[in-house]
């Protein structure tokens, strides 16, 4: 019974995952500008201009720039480790998984 549930919900979550891919949808704002939106809840400029510009401002703020691309950890407060780090993609400390 427990194998069944568990195979149902994982059917269901890769529904859910495939379904909502590529499913971007285009829309006007106020201000007239076409913008499309992303189903993980962002959005960008349709012309590629105000999306660079749009860009430039968004890297002045420091919240943008909490774990850069590539790093590992940053949950909870622990350190972000980076590409060439002795610690980073170490593995497990734990004596029986090794």
């Amino acid at each position: 019974m427990k194998r069944m549930t568990c195979v149902a919900l994982m059917l269901a979550a890769g529904g859910l995952v495939q379904a909502g891919e590529g499913t971007m949808i285009e829309a006007t704002t106020a201000a007239g500008e076409k913008v499309q939106l992303m189903p993980d809840g962002r959005w960008k400029f349709v012309d590629q201009a105000k999306q660079v510009e749009a860009k430039k401002i968004a890297d002045t703020y420091p919240e943008n720039h909490l774990r850069p691309e590539g790093a590992q950890g940053g949950w909870f407060g622990t350190r972000v480790l980076m590409p060439g780090d002795k610690d980073y993609n170490r593995g497990t400390l734990n004596p029986k998984m090794r």
